[in-house]
């Protein structure tokens, strides 16, 4: 069994006016373009008076070496969502109102193939091989696995709040 330990974790709030299918587009590329493969693990849409309710789960899965794999968890979550007509640049356009929560949830995996799982003696070499051998390539990846998640956290940010003073 691979061994996962929790890096980091943040998430973004937005209240206001957002395009929703801009914004799940917008965190799909991201994504794609650092080479994660994305699998959406829930969708589920609730239509309430006030406006639609949205739960998105994704897990992130980044090959780094046969021993290292990224795994970044996204929940985003919208509550209230309506939609609205806004004017951009002199043209009535329709976009999304409400809240947008986005929770990122990073992990760094090691031995995610299981292979240092066929006895205890193998086992016990994996442990030392964490601990003394690799701890610094460890202490490496975590650092850029978060880095990673900080950016996509403020380029999110960046684009909502872009959206929403449109």
């Amino acid at each position: 069994m691979s061994e996962v330990s929790l890096v980091y974790e943040g998430k973004v709030v937005h209240a206001g006016i957002f395009d929703f299918k801009s914004v799940y587009q917008f965190l799909y590329d991201w994504f794609t373009q650092y080479q994660y493969a994305v699998i959406e693990q829930k969708y589920s849409e609730k239509v309430k008076p006030e406006g639609k309710e949205l739960e998105i789960r994704w897990l992130c899965l980044r090959k780094i070496s046969d021993y290292f794999r990224f795994q970044i968890k996204l929940v985003i979550r919208i509550t209230q969502m309506t939609s609205v007509e806004v004017v951009i640049s002199g043209v009535k356009t329709k976009r999304n109102k409400g809240q947008i929560e986005t929770k990122f949830i990073s992990f760094l995996e090691r031995d995610y193939e299981s292979k240092w799982e066929s006895n205890p003696i193998s086992k016990f070499f994996r442990g030392i091989y964490d601990k003394y051998i690799i701890k610094s390539r460890i202490e490496a990846y975590e650092d850029q696995l978060s880095t990673e998640v900080d950016e996509v956290i403020a380029q999110i940010k960046s684009y909502l709040a872009l959206e929403g003073r449109r």
